[in-house]
């Protein structure tokens, strides 16, 4: 089959198409024909070697790659055969998503709803996940002024309508005015340039104090966001484009009255709920993520320059 290999790191350039051998389902797994393979900024991370994570970074070559939809083929022992011609979205268990077909483990699968096309059902596996989990810990309140950063992104860009639906008051940073604009087709009642050296002066003398801040991209950015929050206020910090997370010590939270969470944890079980539940609202109708590009498979490196280089909206994805 057809696949994108990473053999060192490096810039986009070290991601290379070329052959892998056909997956076989084995113990528990399934093997997955892919129409979508979804790209992360943290692939991106991990390819430039800037991220290292145990059991993906330290074992090249890889194929890399982590989120996959598409119809079941195969399935091996243990596994029910029914999934067999089903729609699905899955992770890898971290690599091996940049191809025509990988095998899974039949825990993380999660079937697609009638109805709802497969690009959005994999614009939706992580990113999907992710926003529903910061939301539910958030749970901003009606009339809450809630600040959201790269919101013209794939996670933020979610956080925005889930912020809008729950009527509190939508309040997006991006870093483009085409970027903006989707921010505000989306809900968005405010939208800022956080280029712009002003922007923080802005949010205060039009919207006031933040109730929540969902922080995507941290280090300086993700500390200007921080001085906005009016006491009582809750930060969530979980993504690191700025190059880590804020420089927030505990006595601030404390002196300022407002707390700070840093990442995302959840358990493979509430990952596979998570994302069934931002499928569920898609299907409904409420939830819509943006596919602002695709690439063909043998163009990933192409896909991560553009991520890298801060020129896509929403959600990136590769076409085998």
């Amino acid at each position: 089959m057809h696949a994108v290999w990473m053999k060192e790191y490096g810039p986009p350039e070290v991601l290379v198409p070329g052959e892998a051998p056909d997956p076989v389902a084995g113990e528990g797994q399934v093997v997955v024909e892919v129409a979508f393979a979804n790209i992360t900024f943290v692939e991106t991370q991990i390819r430039s070697g800037s991220l290292r994570i145990p059991g993906i970074s330290n074992d090249l070559p890889i194929v890399p790659g982590n989120g996959v939809g598409g119809t079941v083929r195969s399935v091996g022992p243990g596994v029910d055969p029914g999934l067999v011609g089903k729609r699905v979205v899955t992770g890898t268990g971290g690599s091996g998503g940049y191809a025509e077909q990988v095998a899974a483990p039949a825990a993380g699968v999660v079937e697609v709803p009638e109805g709802l096309p497969l690009d959005t059902a994999v614009a939706l596996l992580a990113d999907g996940r992710t926003a529903t989990a910061l939301f539910r810990s958030a749970a901003p309140r009606p009339g809450e002024r809630v600040l959201v950063e790269a919101a013209a992104g794939g996670v933020g860009s979610l956080l925005v309508q889930l912020v809008t639906l729950a009527g509190a008051t939508a309040v997006a940073t991006a870093g483009a005015p085409h970027k903006l604009d989707q921010a505000r087709a989306l809900g968005a009642q405010f939208a800022f340039d956080y280029t712009k050296p002003e922007w923080t002066t802005r949010v205060r003398e039009e919207v006031g104090g933040l109730d929540v801040v969902f922080d995507g991209v941290g280090g300086d950015i993700g500390r200007a966001a921080f001085e906005l929050l009016a006491p009582g206020g809750r930060m969530f910090s979980f993504g690191m484009a700025g190059g880590s997370f804020p420089e927030i010590d505990e006595a601030e939270e404390a002196s300022r009255g407002v707390t700070v969470s840093r990442g995302v944890s959840v358990t493979p079980d509430q990952a596979r709920a998570l994302t069934a539940s931002a499928l569920a609202e898609a299907s409904a109708g409420n939830l819509r993520p943006v596919i602002g590009q695709r690439f063909a498979l043998d163009e990933a490196a192409r896909a991560h320059a553009a991520i890298e280089g801060r020129a896509t909206l929403g959600k990136t994805l590769l076409v085998p």
